[in-house]
């Protein structure tokens, strides 16, 4: 491994031998950030040091945030809340379905549309008109319409589809919100603040963290990077209802 150069006294320079987390963080590049010249400053405190002029973020430090992340995802879950799980750039977008699917859990894997938090009512109406042409396809009901008008039935539950599919099972305004790149996200981060919705984030080094709840510094635009923390994310979602269903079947 190359030498990294430290802005500080170091905490870090290769990844822990005795600590999986830190290891499986730096196998999947969460260390790389961005240049300095593109570095937010509220990310400074989670920067380690530089190599070929790229940031290095401190993982033993970003572990800690995973860590308490993954506590409030955990209570969320155990408290029955729904995750709303948001990462519309086309490296989360796989990890975003996959695990919002697997969770029975909604998802934005694409462009966020505006009001979706502070406009609820209206995107409602909109996953509902989904909902009823679906139904509709399935009952055979649409026969009755000419073939142009099946044609532009068709197209138009194709666009809410790309839109609003992942938005079905989002009936209320969520408990929380995981979010991949709060920078390019940045309408959805000001609806959820709007809306006092908690905000989970992977954010690279040139977001802001300011009005991020629970921020995960680290590496937000290589695929394997945000597949591991999407899945981390998850893992505690799926830990947190699991202990609840086992309290439950105590109880009973």
């Amino acid at each position: 491994m190359e030498k990294v150069v430290p802005n500080t006294a170091p905490s870090q320079d290769e990844p822990l031998a005795s600590d999986p987390i830190i290891e499986a963080m730096f196998k999947a590049g969460a260390h790389f950030g961005y240049a300095k010249s593109r570095r937010h400053p509220t990310v400074a405190p989670y920067i380690f040091g530089m190599k070929n002029r790229v940031e290095i973020f401190d993982l033993e430090k970003t572990k800690t945030k995973l860590g308490d992340a993954q506590k409030f995802i955990a209570s969320v879950a155990a408290g029955g809340g729904v995750l709303l799980f948001v990462g519309g750039k086309v490296e989360a977008r796989e990890a975003i379905e996959r695990n919002a699917k697997n969770l029975t859990l909604p998802f934005v894997a694409g462009r966020w549309i505006g009001g979706t938090f502070t406009n609820f009512n209206v995107i409602r109406t909109r996953v509902e008109r989904l909902e009823s042409l679906l139904a509709s396809r399935d009952k055979g009901e649409l026969s009755k319409y000419t073939k142009k008008e099946r044609i532009l039935i068709d197209r138009d539950i194709a666009n809410l589809e790309r839109f609003f599919g992942g938005l079905a099972l989002l009936k209320s305004l969520p408990k929380a919100v995981f979010i991949v790149d709060p920078r390019q996200e940045k309408t959805a981060v000001s609806e959820a603040k709007k809306r006092k919705i908690p905000i989970v984030a992977l954010a690279g080094s040139d977001c802001d963290l300011n009005g991020i709840d629970y921020p995960i510094p680290a590496n937000d635009s290589a695929r394997g990077s945000i597949t591991f923390f999407v899945d981390q994310i998850a893992r505690a979602y799926e830990e947190g209802k699991k202990e609840t269903q086992i309290s439950n079947s105590s109880n009973a």
